[in-house]
């Protein structure tokens, strides 16, 4: 069974009945799930956990759903790699990546997606609904065909269209809309509220922000139960940071593992660094700013979470930085020829971000890290297109000495 209690807000901590809501009436602050970690931890043990499936189902106990309810993809426990070869070139001897781009939809989405479409079910919701910068509405279209609920998906028109191609292949309702995020964002605000539509990032924004936290019980437990020393973490909303922080110091709570000491480190492109300019400030106000930039998986110009991501920056000694546009394809290839990983665009901010943490000293040597890689590149060739140029060669032996000469040398 479920060990919710409640939803609480994070402003002024007055608790809400488990509904489909997102904001407090008094303080207008954000919902976030609360339980009962006493429950848990007379529940929860590592063997408990190590008996349950290989996706994020093993830690059903932590999460605001009915584990028979689930809608399950097959999401989660992805590939946890020591990169010696990119951990060289940056100076870092225990660098890790965890690849969540081999999830179902071929990102971390599928997390909280998972949770949120199970959530919706309870709540007997029969539309399924978001409003996206890719990743999210390729995974809601497959999880509402999985669930078998309609399903509707809001984008900005000028997405890559490989996100696109990848979201209509479950056969959701598409809705391209000519604005930016930000503007698709407040017009699906204004239908959340007269339809009764599950828009997993507005109205069911409690229980969907909930399913990132299980990026940080699957580092701990493939560590062998330690939380890292470091983190490097996308951030668009924001939520991810914060959901992975919030994963690693509820394992701490019930004794899973001994401390969440964690510099949680976060990325943003120099084209929407809003959670950046506001830490480098000292401040928890977070300036909305018109998003330029490549990486449009992280093009949220006013990030919801924003001030709970520098929050969580200040209380972990973490640092914020930004990725320069023309250093995001860089980073794109170095993960590739180094470790084999093909990653969209928010990966080569994490890899750039990841480079100037270890440059600055933010990062020690010796300090396990875990960089975040969220998505997969195959989503976002686009930007990396002029990188193929291969040789041409006529079928005979003396084209292939002619062309192929320079490779041939000893």
């Amino acid at each position: 069974m479920s060990h919710v209690t409640s939803l609480r807000c994070r402003e002024c901590s007055r608790d809400y009945p488990i509904e489909p809501i997102n904001a407090c009436e008094y303080c207008f602050g954000p919902l976030e799930v609360a339980y009962d970690y006493g429950s848990i931890a007379r529940t929860v043990t590592r063997k408990s956990i190590a008996e349950g499936p290989h996706t994020i189902w093993r830690y059903h106990d932590f999460l605001p759903v009915e584990a028979e309810n689930a809608v399950d993809l097959g999401t989660g426990f992805t590939p946890l790699l020591k990169a010696n070869n990119l951990g060289q070139k940056l100076g870092l001897d225990n660098l890790y990546i965890k690849n969540d781009s081999v999830n179902p939809s071929f990102s971390f989405k599928d997390r909280p997606v998972s949770i949120t479409t199970t959530k919706a079910l309870e709540f007997e919701f029969e539309v399924l609904a978001c409003v996206s910068t890719g990743n999210l509405m390729g995974s809601v279209a497959a999880h509402g065909a999985k669930s078998g609920m309609k399903t509707v998906v809001f984008f900005p028109g000028d997405l890559e269209s490989g996100k696109i191609v990848g979201a209509s292949v479950y056969g959701p309702t598409m809705v391209a809309v000519d604005g930016s995020y930000d503007q698709v964002n407040r017009l699906c605000s204004e239908l959340a509220d007269d339809l009764r539509w599950a828009f997993v990032n507005i109205n069911m924004r409690p229980y969907y922000a909930e399913g990132s936290k299980t990026l940080g019980y699957e580092v701990a437990e493939q560590l062998g139960w330690r939380a890292p020393d470091n983190c490097v973490v996308p951030a668009a909303s924001g939520e991810l940071h914060t959901k992975i922080w919030k994963g690693l110091t509820e394992l701490a709570d019930v004794g899973l593992i001994d401390s969440a000491r964690t510099n949680m480190h976060l990325a943003q492109p120099q084209g929407c660094s809003p959670i950046v300019q506001a830490f480098e400030k000292g401040s928890r106000v977070v300036q909305p700013v018109k998003a330029d930039t490549i990486a449009k998986s992280l093009a949220i110009g006013d990030p919801a979470a924003g001030p709970y991501a520098v929050q969580t920056l200040q209380d972990t000694g973490g640092t914020a930085v930004a990725a320069p546009e023309d250093e995001i394809v860089e980073g794109i290839q170095l993960l590739a020829e180094t470790e084999g990983i093909f990653t969209e665009t928010a990966g080569g901010v994490v890899i750039s971000g990841l480079r100037k943490l270890a440059e600055s000293g933010a990062i020690k040597r010796d300090e396990v890290t875990v960089a975040f890689i969220t998505g997969n590149g195959l989503k976002t060739q686009e930007v990396v297109s002029d990188i193929a140029k291969p040789i041409n060669i006529r079928p005979t032996y003396k084209s292939f000495e002619e062309n192929m000469a320079a490779y041939l040398k000893p």
